[in-house]
């Protein structure tokens, strides 16, 4: 059974920075993207980055500049590090996996980690 692991949320000042992290396990196949979405409270969540196997990358236009998503296959462990955070960058954060290629920020991901939690304030 595929399992997502996320970590590394908690509450920053606006400017500060975070870093989460995804730890996949039980995969039979190597996935072939992952994925970052966010959910804030009220709204609908919301695609933030994604990473295909071949190291391929795409970003919301809110996070462009400040956020980077990476891989480290070898530990099937997933990152995203995030830079100048905002107020508005407050939500719960989800890991996302899947087999196919090039969901990009699309939340068609089969398999989703339990959300770690972002807060920033002003």
């Amino acid at each position: 059974q595929v399992q997502l692991a996320e970590s590394g949320g908690g509450s920053v000042q606006a400017g500060g920075s975070l870093r989460l992290s995804c730890v996949a396990s039980g995969y039979a196949y190597t996935h072939n993207c992952m994925g970052w979405f966010r959910q804030a409270q009220g709204k609908e969540r919301e695609g933030v980055a994604s990473i295909d196997s071949d190291g391929s990358t795409s970003y919301a236009d809110s996070v462009k500049g400040r956020f980077t998503i990476s891989q480290d296959n070898a530990k099937n462990t997933l990152f995203l590090q995030m830079n100048s955070l905002k107020p508005e960058d407050t939500a719960m954060y989800y890991c996302a996996a899947d087999t196919r290629w090039s969901l990009l920020l699309r939340p068609e991901y089969r398999y989703w980690g339990q959300g770690t939690q972002v807060t920033v304030s002003s």
